[in-house]
């Protein structure tokens, strides 16, 4: 056993080094790929295109701070397509890169493919198949290219649901699986990738794949919280329970971060509590003028307001309840048990009853809102970190009391919750802290066109600062600069995904705007 571990342990050193030399090794434009010559290619006919609108498109996304082109987008109408032109990349002396782009929701750039080819996933949905209900099994099998909202409306039909969510659901099903997905559900139900059964995936290799965590276990759990690094997933099965009718939902205000923090951990400590959880802040930057402030009735906005002014900084805690007739007579009860149990500011306590639909697509209202005054389509500087539980209250001192307040700059939602390490998996790819509870922090900034790299660099100033201070920190949608900052992102953890990379697409095709690595030539 020792003479074999210590054979693995030698064989991922000189991965590694492969992979670092390449890395080292400049592509120069002599070698470079062109995909735009396989236009020519008869199967691919009316379904690759390097017009320029096409092109233009791929190469931005909602981050709106890189523009980064392709040669070509591929628009699939079916799961050989994709297959196909993988395969053509990877039987090629020279081969290209190829990004898969669901919503296009990235934030820098992930999803590109700089002189290479993007995928449109979204020219495979058919509006007459994708979404498969099963009652009986309790899940739904999806193609990867479907919005989550769209997921869910086909299955409230049925009266069944997901259990795990992010907060804006005009996402793919194969692009938040790629990340992890989370939100206030994640506590309880845990990430979205945990919640996935069985996936199709097309390697970088173009062999297409149906694993679990029984059958090709090894590239299930590589693909999920992946990055887009080990193949694109093109079918999903997820989880379903019995959808709740309605939600109660209630809000609390605090000035101290200690009681603010010590309430969260305690509720999502309880088995049998709330469904949802998640906090915010606000800061002494004017009013509220984000999408939380609509929240608030307007008759309390001017006491809101005094409170934020007089402590500079102020939290926000938000619980759900679901519930259907057979709990609708109990619902009010509990939650005014847990109110009571809760050390917020008391006369700042807020109640909406909606329904589960209107709860879980609460940010489309606000979204519909900035589109109508032209402030969606802007740079979105964002920031999301994964803070350990010990950490934090030296977050909120340095960070929120500290460098936001300094730079009186943030503009747009500010999130603090915490989850539980257990409902993860350690096996899947997704980098997170070791401590059992952990937050998650994030800077949805939204800026003009003028001014985002004031938001960059206060990005940059706040991971210092977590540096600097041994904090133990990892990005969540992750961006790094250089290969350096991944092996720190993922720790102990990076020889695995080094190894899987080489095992799944060893000529480094997919995903590139990840920074990850780079594509390897063969001669």
């Amino acid at each position: 056993m020792a003479s074999y571990n210590l054979r693995s342990q030698v064989r991922l050193i000189a991965i590694t080094i492969v992979i670092i030399i390449t890395l080292s090794t400049p592509i120069t434009t002599n070698t470079s790929p062109q995909p735009w010559n396989i236009l020519s290619h008869n199967e691919f006919a009316g379904k690759l295109t390097s017009s320029s609108s096409s092109v233009e498109s791929a190469a931005t996304d909602f981050g709106h701070v890189t523009k980064i082109f392709p040669s070509a987008v591929l628009n699939p109408s079916s799961v050989e397509d994709i297959t196909d032109l993988i395969k053509l990349s990877f039987d090629s002396q020279l081969s290209f890169p190829l990004a898969a782009r669901g919503h296009g929701h990235s934030h820098r750039g992930q999803a590109s493919a700089k002189d290479g080819v993007v995928v449109n996933m979204r020219s495979m949905v058919n509006r007459d198949r994708g979404i498969k209900v099963s009652r009986t099994g309790l899940y739904v099998d999806v193609d990867a290219a479907w919005l989550w909202i769209e997921v869910l409306n086909k299955t409230l039909e049925l009266g069944l649901t997901p259990v795990s969510w992010t907060d804006y659901l005009y996402l793919t099903v194969g692009g938040t699986l790629s990340n992890g997905g989370i939100s206030g559900q994640t506590f309880r139900y845990g990430p979205q990738i945990t919640n996935v059964l069985e996936m199709d995936v097309i390697t970088g290799k173009g062999e297409i794949a149906t694993c679990s965590k029984d059958m090709n276990s090894d590239l299930f759990f590589a693909v999920l919280g992946g990055l887009g690094q080990f193949g694109i997933i093109t079918r999903a099965r997820i989880k379903l329970e019995v959808a709740p009718k309605r939600a109660k939902w209630l809000r609390f205000l605090y000035i101290d971060f200690s009681e603010f923090t010590r309430d969260q951990e305690r509720v999502i400590s309880k088995t049998d509590g709330v469904d949802f959880l998640e906090g915010s802040i606000m800061v002494d930057h004017g009013p509220p003028d984000n999408w939380r402030s609509t929240y608030y009735p307007p008759s309390d906005h001017l006491r809101i307001a005094s409170m934020v002014k007089r402590h500079r900084v102020i939290y926000c805690l938000e619980v759900v309840k679901y519930y259907d007739e057979t709990s609708q007579y109990t619902v009010n009860e509990e939650m005014e048990e847990l109110s009571d149990s809760l050390n917020h500011v008391r006369g700042f306590m807020y109640e909406k009853d909606v329904t589960y639909m209107d709860f879980l697509n609460r940010v489309r209202t606000g979204e519909l809102n900035l589109k109508s005054k032209g402030q969606w389509d802007v740079p979105h500087p964002w920031l999301n970190l994964f803070v350990p539980k010990t950490q934090i209250s030296k977050f909120d001192d340095g960070v929120f009391k500290g460098i936001i307040l300094r730079n009186n700059i943030t503009s747009g939602p500010v999130l603090v919750y915490p989850m539980n390490r257990n409902k993860w998996n350690d096996r899947m790819s997704a980098a997170i802290p070791e401590e059992d509870v952990f937050y998650a922090v994030g800077f949805l900034r939204s800026a003009g066109f003028d001014n985002w790299e004031a938001f960059d660099q206060e990005n940059m100033e706040i991971l210092k600062f977590c540096e600097d201070a041994n904090m133990g920190v990892i990005q969540y949608l992750p961006y790094h600069s250089s290969q350096e900052g991944w092996v720190k992102h993922f720790g102990p953890r990076w020889n695995i995904f080094v190894e899987r990379k080489y095992k799944y697409d060893p000529k480094m095709i997919l995903s590139p705007g990840q920074n990850i690595f780079q594509k390897i030539n063969s001669s």
